[in-house]
C-alpha cells in the first residue's frame, strides 16, 4: 500500500505513448465516407442491370433464331400449294411450345410476296418472331428467305 502523499502511476499495459493522441473521425471524414460507398453501390447496381439487360437480350436473339430456323426448314418442306395459301400460319414447334419460359413470351408471323419480275413463280417469304425484353420493350427478329414454284434455280433462271 502506497504511503500517503505518494504519486501512484498507471500501469505500464494502460499508458499511452507520448505524442498520440487520441483521435476520432470528424463529422466531415463520415460524411465523405458515406458519400464514397453509396456512389460505389448505385454504380454497381445500375451496372449489374445493364449487364442483366443485355445478358436476357442475347438469350431471347439466340432462341428468336432458332424459333425461326426452325420455321425456315418446315416452309422449305411445304408444297407450293401449300406456301401460297394464306391459311397457312407458323406455329411455335412442338420443342418450344412445351417451355413455358418461351411459348408464352414468343409469337411467330409470317409475311409472303410474290414476285412479279420473275414469272409469278418466285415468292419472298419473310418470317418474324417477336417478344418482350425484360424491360418490357417489344423486339423482334426477322429471316427472309426465296421459294421457287419448280427450285430456286428455276426461278432465277431465264429461258429462250
Amino acid at each position: 500500500m502506497p504511503s500517503p502523499g505518494a504519486q501512484v502511476l498507471p500501469s505500464p499495459r494502460f499508458r499511452r505513448p507520448r505524442g498520440l493522441a487520441r483521435r476520432a473521425f470528424t463529422l466531415v471524414e463520415v460524411i465523405m465516407s458515406v458519400s464514397v460507398l453509396a456512389l460505389t453501390i448505385t454504380t454497381s447496381i445500375t451496372v449489374m442491370q445493364r449487364a442483366f439487360l443485355n445478358f436476357d437480350s442475347a438469350r431471347n436473339l439466340e432462341v428468336a433464331s432458332r424459333i425461326l430456323q426452325t420455321e425456315m426448314e418446315k416452309q422449305r418442306l411445304l408444297s407450293w400449294t401449300q406456301v401460297t395459301s394464306s391459311a397457312y400460319t407458323p406455329t411455335l414447334d412442338a420443342v418450344f411450345r412445351n417451355n413455358p419460359q418461351i411459348a408464352g413470351r414468343f409469337t411467330l408471323s409470317r409475311s409472303i410476296e410474290l414476285l412479279p419480275d420473275r414469272g409469278g413463280k418466285l415468292l419472298q417469304i419473310t418470317l418474324t418472331a417477336s417478344w418482350r425484353s425484360y424491360d418490357g420493350r417489344p423486339q423482334s427478329r426477322s429471316y427472309t428467305t426465296y421459294y421457287g414454284q419448280n427450285g430456286l434455280f428455276s426461278a432465277f433462271t431465264t429461258r429462250s
